[in-house]
């Protein structure tokens, strides 16, 4: 037993902490090991990790630091070669006159100190860290897998064929994706891809450089690889297409492929796609885990959704559509409802492109454009196998949304998709690719628009007192709340929790259209989608963004997530809405007296139409509108316009004050639209949403000096 095994044996028999014979057997299992005491202990589960660091460095006087909350300056890790640092396990942290400060998991004998300080040409003084995060440090400070490509650049350099006469290197790509590197290489890519919960892997290749990405939590964010990997992206792409059992000399054409992995006791199924560039090929991974716990209650429903969704599931025969774009978790919510009703009673059958998750009780097929079996076709096959439940991937075109409704009719419960970007509009969708009316309303139970939104990292979660009061009356008025003071706000700092991004994991949002005799009536009167929502909502119908600001003032999310994943619905095609929403709180008061004075007089303004919660957020915005109040006041005011616009739209105003260096620039919303002429003029009432309180007061004295002439 060596000096610092017989301390920390002494110390844990002295305090108690665990027994005599536990600690015998494991001092006989590390010198059978040749592993240290602490090792073995932290193995078996006698002593955490950090309660062992804090005996050393109580014994030993020694720093005990916290890695993740610290910042290492640049020329302190140029002193240090990334193989010296990760061959003897230590973090360099500053450099103190002569002497420099490294971390360690574990206290150095003199020897392994000594060998230290020769090859550095410093003096050292030690401090102690857990080894999570040393290693953690040294990923994040010298770039995910610095090592092994340090390794893989040696050992190419050695083997590399030089043509004398034009100094070319010739590398052989198919040896080299089979080097024990470059696959230690790509599984360190993927495994920290899955420690830091991606989705996606993004291998993107561009002049002089490559760009790997990780999608987390639906936005992506650069992985911290050297340079030096742009120089064996071949290599890579190859050692992957192998993984997935696709043509590695195929280079021209995309392929895709699969491949399954297991990491720390999961299996998971990777979804791999390659497109040719003008720099070489791309590559996307897609990590999915292929077995998952679906549950209703986690899928962020409120109980009375839960109820809805319950019901809807229940049903013997209709269909159940789930809307929304690519990647808002609609599999997720079916395969949910799949697992539900999943009983060995029922037979279940899907139909899928691809196939996401593996479900135990249930035939998948997968949809084969190249051999025919579409979904038209694949329906057709599935009904002869006496199925109780259906689940189309995505309804296509008029075959498959004409099948999957007499297959509904005729007695069975079908589950599908469609892309629309709210629920009533999946009617219209509907009517557009040929399917009757009548057919609709007598099959289709509920219409489910869904967004998937960030959630706020509870680790380093606050309430946020200085949003603006206007974002506050905004989600106030949308959930009908009696008092501002129930709209609270809260953000995230950003910790090493969330990789600093302020937001863990992803919970979805609903807009669930439930389909009853009233709806059925407007279905078959072809009504456009604003009226079958206005009716929806006098039902009790919460739309995607008042879900979405139950999330917020829940301190699940925030109020830009909300606005980032909800679009504004597209009234094209849509008769124009007359009825009016009622006017902004900030521009009446009690018994409708008005806060601020109106001015009926001409001003000249510009506006800009945000088309969508994306646009918004990028601000990019349609060109310049020109146009011209028809009454103003310092809370919002009216302007006519060629135009539709619907209720909600977000509009940027320049407000052009005769007489005045500056105009008024804000962001407003649009709470009420008046027909004047059918389908040429519209009266639109916004209200601000974000003026400064000094452009409010230059509005108001303008106002009130122009009524007082």
């Amino acid at each position: 037993m060596n000096k610092l095994d017989s301390l920390l044996y002494d110390e844990l028999i002295n305090s108690g902490h665990a027994s005599k014979d536990a600690l015998n057997d494991a001092l006989k299992e590390s010198e059978a090991q040749n592993e240290s005491l602490a090792v073995v202990l932290v193995k078996k589960n006698i002593a955490k990790q950090e309660y062992i660091l804090k005996v050393f460095s109580r014994l030993l006087s020694l720093r005990f630091m916290d890695l993740k909350n610290c910042n290492i300056d640049k020329q302190v890790l140029d002193k240090v070669p990334v193989k010296f640092a990760s061959y003897y396990q230590f973090v360099p942290l500053e450099i103190k006159d002569r002497v420099m400060v490294i971390a360690v998991a574990y206290p150095l004998e003199t020897k392994t100190q000594d060998e230290i300080r020769m090859q550095l040409g410093y003096d050292l003084e030690v401090v102690l860290a857990t080894r999570e995060d040393i290693l953690e440090a040294l990923r994040k400070y010298y770039g995910l897998a610095a090592d092994t490509l340090r390794m893989i650049v040696s050992s190419v350099n050695q083997e590399t064929t030089v043509f004398e006469d034009r100094g070319e290197k010739i590398e052989d790509i198919e040896k080299l994706a089979g080097d024990a590197s470059i696959i230690k290489l790509v599984n360190q890519i993927i495994l920290e891809a899955y420690r830091k919960r991606a989705t996606d892997i993004h291998i993107e290749p561009y002049r002089q450089d490559v760009a790997v990405r990780y999608r987390i939590d639906g936005i992506l964010y650069d992985a911290n690889i050297p340079g030096e990997i742009r120089n064996f992206l071949n290599a890579i792409i190859s050692r992957i297409k192998i993984m997935s059992n696709l043509n590695i000399v195929e280079h021209r054409l995309p392929q895709d492929g699969r491949a399954v992995v297991k990491v720390q006791e999961h299996v998971l199924d990777l979804r791999i796609s390659t497109i040719p560039t003008s720099f070489g090929e791309s590559v996307v991974i897609r990590i999915l885990p292929t077995q998952m716990l679906f549950n209703l209650e986690k899928l962020g429903l409120s109980k009375r959704e839960v109820n809805i969704f319950e019901d809807m599931i229940k049903k013997p025969h209709g269909i159940i559509f789930v809307t929304g774009p690519t990647g808002s978790g609609k599999t997720t919510t079916l395969y949910t409802c799949l697992n539900r009703i999943n009983t060995r009673d029922r037979k279940i059958i899907t139909i899928e492109d691809p196939i996401e998750y593996e479900m135990f009780g249930i035939t998948q097929i997968q949809v084969m454009p190249e051999i025919g079996l579409d979904f038209g076709r694949g329906l057709r096959s599935i009904l002869r196998h006496d199925p109780d439940v259906i689940m189309v991937g995505e309804v296509r075109d008029l075959e498959t949304a004409e099948i999957a409704i007499r297959v509904a009719l005729t007695g069975h419960l079908v589950f599908s998709t469609l892309h629309t970007n709210d629920a009533p509009s999946a009617i219209t969708r509907l009517i557009d690719i040929g399917v009757e009316p009548y057919l609709i309303a007598s099959s289709v139970e509920v219409f489910i628009a869904q967004r998937l939104v960030r959630l706020i990292c509870p680790e380093c979660k606050y309430e946020d007192k200085s949003i603006s009061v206007e974002v506050r009356e905004m989600i106030a008025r949308d959930l009908g709340l009696k008092s501002l003071d129930e709209a609270k706000i809260f953000r995230s700092k950003g910790c090493i929790n969330c990789n600093f991004s302020g937001f863990f994991g992803r919970s979805a949002i609903y807009e669930i259209l439930l389909v009853d005799e009233e709806v059925k009536d407007l279905i078959i009167k072809k009504a456009p989608s604003n009226r079958l929502k206005s009716l929806a909502q006098a039902k009790g119908m919460q739309t995607l963004r008042q879900d979405g600001w139950r999330r917020v003032i829940q301190g699940l999310t925030t109020p830009e997530e909300v606005i980032r994943v909800t679009s504004i619905e597209n009234l094209k095609d849509q008769e124009p809405l007359v009825a009016y929403n009622q006017e902004p709180e900030t521009m009446q008061g009690e018994n409708n007296k008005r806060i601020y004075n109106r001015l009926d007089e001409k001003i000249n303004l510009r506006y800009r139409i945000f088309k969508s919660a994306e646009e918004l957020a990028s601000k990019g915005y349609t060109p310049q509108q020109l146009g011209a109040t028809k009454n103003i006041s310092a809370g919002g005011l009216v302007f006519s316009s060629t135009q539709m616009l619907a209720i909600s739209t977000f509009v940027e105003v320049r407000i052009e004050l005769p007489n005045s260096e500056e105009p008024v620039e804000c962001l407003s919303r649009v709470v009420r639209v008046e027909e004047l002429e059918e389908g040429k003029k519209y009266d639109i009432a916004v209200c601000f949403l974000d003026i400064t309180s000094a452009q409010r007061s230059r509005l108001e004295k303008y106002i009130t000096k122009i009524q007082s002439k």
